[in-house]
C-alpha cells in the first residue's frame, strides 16, 4: 500500500545504514491475539531508550511514526512503568494480511540500538478474533478513531435527509468508478473523494471481503465535536458509495469517541465519564470496562474497589492502587505521585430491528496527587544524639546526599563517618530513611535559650532525592530542635597559704542560676561585710575567701596543721532549690592559724 506523503521520509531512512537483522530472544517480549487487536510488548531493557516498530508486508517496510500510526491503525508507545515499549494493531491496520476478516496475518520489525548498531527483530503472529464481528463495530484508541460495518449494512444511523438525498444525488452524478467516499461535518456532506485522495486528506478508508473500514487520526479537518449529557465527542461521519452497474451501494459511517478529561480531584480514583448511549436512535445494552484490554462486568469490578454509576452517563472510578493501574513520581515545583491506568471500555447498543453496534475505547488515566514525604524526629534527649526518621519516600526516589547546616554529604555517608543512614523497606512499598547525629558534632549548632532555660540544639536538614533512573531532583528540607537541660555549673576550686579560691567561667545558660554563701546570695555587698574578695569581668566570676571569714569549718586541728572547708552554692533563679554545691578542703599549718587568730587558736586548743 502506497502513502505518497511517506516518501521523503523513507528516502532518508535509506540514507541510512540498514539494521542488522537477528532473532529476538525468548523472555524479553509477548505477544497476544485479543478479541479486537494484536498487541506486542516487549522489556524496556532489552528495547533501550528509542525503539520503533516497522510494518512489514509485501510492498514493503513502513516505519511506524507517530502520523503513521493513527492513519494505519497502530498505537505505539513507551510505559515508563512497567518498563515496556507496546505496540497495538487494529485488526484492520495497513499492512495485515486479512483472510475472510477471520484470519489476521501481523508482520513488525522491531528496531533497537545495542552497542550503538541497530539492530532488527522480526515479530511475526497469525490471529483468528474468537469473538464474532458486530454488524458494526467502533474502537475509539488513543490516538485514531476507527469504525467498520458489514458492506450489506447500507441504511444510516440517525437518518438525516439532506444529506442522504445529496448523496444520492453526487453518487448518480458520478461517473467515477469504484469506491468514493463523502466526508460529513456538521451535517454538511463535502465533495466526493476517492479513497486514494481521502488518504492524503489524512482518512484511511478500506474495503474487505466482507466490511468496509474508515480511520482517522483526532482533530482532522473533517470531523466535528458534538455533546451529549455535558461530555464532549469527536465524530467521523463519512459515507462511502459505490456504483456498480445498475445499482449502488451507500454505506453510512458513524463513529462517535468519547473525548472526557478527567479532574485531578484528589478522590483516590481516576475517572472515566462517557454518555450512556452514544447514537441516537439506539438502545444501550450492555457495556464492561477493566485495565490493559481486559473488560469486567460493572459488579465484577465494584468487588475489585471500582466505583461505577449510571444515570444518563457512565462513570467508572479506578482506584490509585488496582491491579494493573501504576504510580511513578514526578517533580515539578514539587514532588507529585502521578497514577496511571490503561483504561478499557465496552458498550453495546441495538437499533430497533436488533442490528448490534459496539464501541470499544481505549484511554489512558491519570491523577496527578500531591505526595507529602514525613518526618518525625525520634530524638531521646539523653542519648546526646539527633535521631531524625524520613518516610513515606516512593520506591522509585533515590536518597542521593543529604546536606547538615549547609555542609553536603553524599549518601550512604562513608564509614568512617559519625553519621549513620539506616535504610527499611516498609509494608506499603515505600522506603524509611533513620538519620542520627551526634549533639556533639561541631556542624550542629547550639544556643541558649532563656525562654526555655535550656540549650537548643539545631540541625537544617536537606535530602536531596532523584527519581530513578537518574532524572527529576528534588530537595525536601526540615529543621529538627531538641531542647537540652544545664546541670547546675561547678566552681573550680583551687587552696592557697591563705585561703580557698572559686573561680567560675562565664556561660549564657548562669542567668538560670543564683550562686549562695549558705543562705546568703553571693553578692558584693555580701563579699565586703564579710571580707571576701569578689571579681566579676565577661569571661570569670573569682570569689576569694580568706581563711577565718564567715563560712569555714575546721577540723583535724594540731599543734602542726589544720583543715580547712568552704562552700559555695548553687540555686534556682526561680525557685531557689539548690540544685548543687562547690566545696572544698584545703590544708593549711598551725603557723597561719597562730599569726592571724591567736586568741581564736587559744580558745580551741585549751
Amino acid at each position: 500500500m502506497e502513502f505518497g506523503y511517506w516518501t521523503s521520509l523513507i528516502r532518508l531512512l535509506l540514507l541510512c545504514k540498514a539494521a542488522q537483522s537477528a532473532l529476538i530472544p525468548d523472555g524479553v517480549y509477548y505477544t497476544d491475539c485479543r478479541d479486537r487487536f494484536f498487541m506486542i510488548a516487549v522489556n524496556l531493557s532489552f528495547a533501550g531508550q528509542k525503539p520503533y516498530f516497522e510494518a512489514v508486508d509485501e510492498t514493503g517496510v513502513f516505519p511506524i511514526t507517530e502520523q503513521y500510526a493513527a492513519q494505519c491503525g497502530y498505537t505505539a508507545g513507551i510505559l515508563i512503568v512497567p518498563g515496556l515499549v507496546e505496540l497495538r494493531a487494529s485488526y484492520f491496520s495497513c499492512h495485515t494480511t486479512n483472510q475472510n476478516d477471520q484470519i489476521f496475518t501481523f508482520n513488525f520489525n522491531l528496531i533497537v540500538t545495542h552497542n550503538e548498531e541497530r539492530v532488527s527483530y522480526a515479530l511475526n503472529k497469525t490471529c483468528s478474533p474468537s469473538l464474532p464481528w458486530s454488524p458494526r463495530e467502533v474502537t475509539c484508541e488513543v490516538n485514531y478513531l476507527e469504525v467498520s460495518v458489514k458492506s450489506d449494512v447500507f441504511c444510516p444511523l440517525a437518518p438525516k435527509p439532506d444529506i442522504w438525498n445529496s448523496s444520492m444525488q453526487t453518487v448518480y452524478g458520478s461517473a467515477t468508478p469504484g469506491w468514493q467516499v463523502v466526508l460529513v461535518k456538521e451535517g454538511k456532506g463535502m465533495k466526493p473523494l476517492t479513497l486514494s485522495e481521502a488518504r492524503l486528506n489524512g482518512y484511511t478508508f478500506t474495503v474487505t471481503e466482507n466490511r468496509l473500514v474508515a480511520r482517522a487520526a483526532y482533530g482532522q479537518p473533517h470531523s466535528s465535536r458534538s455533546e451529549i449529557d455535558g461530555i464532549s465527542l469527536e465524530v467521523l461521519h463519512a459515507i462511502m458509495f459505490s456504483r456498480q452497474e445498475w445499482h449502488v451501494l451507500l454505506v453510512d459511517l458513524v463513529a462517535p469517541c468519547t473525548m472526557y478529561e478527567a479532574p485531578y480531584d484528589g478522590s483516590g480514583y481516576m475517572t472515566w465519564e462517557t454518555p450512556f448511549t452514544l447514537y441516537t436512535g439506539l438502545h444501550t445494552t450492555n457495556f464492561s470496562f477493566g485495565l490493559d484490554g481486559k473488560l469486567w462486568e460493572p459488579h465484577v469490578a465494584q468487588d475489585m474497589g471500582y466505583s461505577v454509576t449510571s444515570d444518563g452517563t457512565v462513570k467508572v472510578g479506578v482506584p490509585y492502587d488496582a491491579d494493573g493501574a501504576y504510580r511513578k513520581s514526578v517533580v515539578t515545583d514539587d514532588l507529585f505521585d502521578l497514577y496511571t491506568c490503561h483504561f478499557y471500555m465496552e458498550q453495546m447498543a441495538t437499533s430497533d430491528g436488533g442490528a448490534e453496534t459496539r464501541t470499544r475505547t481505549f484511554r489512558t488515566l491519570s491523577s496527578l496527587i500531591r505526595r507529602l514525604l514525613l518526618t518525625e524526629n525520634w530524638t531521646v534527649p539523653h542519648e546526646e544524639m539527633f535521631t531524625v526518621y524520613l518516610g513515606n519516600v516512593p520506591g522509585d526516589l533515590e536518597l542521593v546526599a543529604i546536606q547538615l547546616n549547609e555542609e553536603k554529604f553524599e549518601a550512604p555517608f562513608v564509614n568512617s563517618s559519625s553519621y549513620a543512614l539506616d535504610f527499611t523497606v516498609m509494608p506499603n512499598h515505600t522506603y524509611g530513611y533513620t538519620l542520627t547525629v551526634p549533639f556533639a558534632d561541631p556542624l550542629v549548632i547550639k544556643r541558649f535559650s532563656a525562654e526555655h532555660g535550656a540549650e537548643v540544639n539545631e540541625l537544617n536538614i536537606v535530602y536531596s532525592v532523584m527519581i530513578k533512573p537518574k532524572r527529576g531532583p528534588f530537595s525536601y528540607h526540615t529543621t529538627v530542635t531538641v531542647l537540652k537541660g544545664f546541670p547546675p555549673p561547678q566552681f573550680n576550686a583551687s587552696c592557697s597559704e591563705s585561703g580557698i579560691t572559686f573561680k567560675l567561667d562565664h556561660e549564657p545558660s548562669n542567668v538560670l542560676w543564683e550562686f549562695t554563701v549558705g543562705s546568703e546570695p553571693l553578692t558584693p555587698e555580701l563579699a565586703a561585710q564579710q571580707g571576701y574578695i569578689l571579681s566579676n569581668n565577661n569571661q570569670t566570676l573569682q570569689l576569694e575567701v580568706p581563711l577565718f571569714t564567715h563560712g569555714y569549718q575546721y577540723e583535724n586541728i594540731t599543734l602542726n596543721d589544720f583543715l580547712g572547708t568552704f562552700e559555695t552554692r548553687v540555686r534556682n533563679r526561680q525557685t531557689s532549690e539548690v540544685l548543687s554545691s562547690s566545696v572544698k578542703t584545703c590544708p593549711f599549718t598551725a603557723k597561719e592559724m597562730i599569726g592571724k587568730k591567736k586568741v581564736h587558736f587559744c580558745c580551741m586548743v585549751a
